[in-house]
């Protein structure tokens, strides 16, 4: 599940897409962008809004700086992750 965190948060459509879906039972692998703040609370944030989903707290985040040359740190986190 990728998306930006915006002001420490997850984006308000991330709220809708989390109300409209359920996730029960499925994985849900974070990943994002931000601009200094990580994932800021938002993996926790994830498993309040679908308690009944396993999501993984080993998730990837980049800098927004940094996105362009992310490659290689993408594809390392993958392989760890066993893809």
């Amino acid at each position: 599940m990728g998306y930006p965190t915006w002001w420490y948060d997850l984006p308000q459509v991330m709220y809708s897409f989390f109300d409209e879906y359920d996730f029960s039972g499925k994985t849900i692998i974070p990943f994002n962008s931000h601009n200094g703040s990580r994932f800021s609370g938002t993996i926790e944030t994830i498993a309040e809004l679908e308690p009944e989903a396993e999501v993984i707290t080993a998730g990837f985040t980049v800098n927004e700086r940094a996105v362009a040359d992310a490659g290689a740190d993408i594809a390392d986190w993958l392989h760890e992750m066993g893809f």
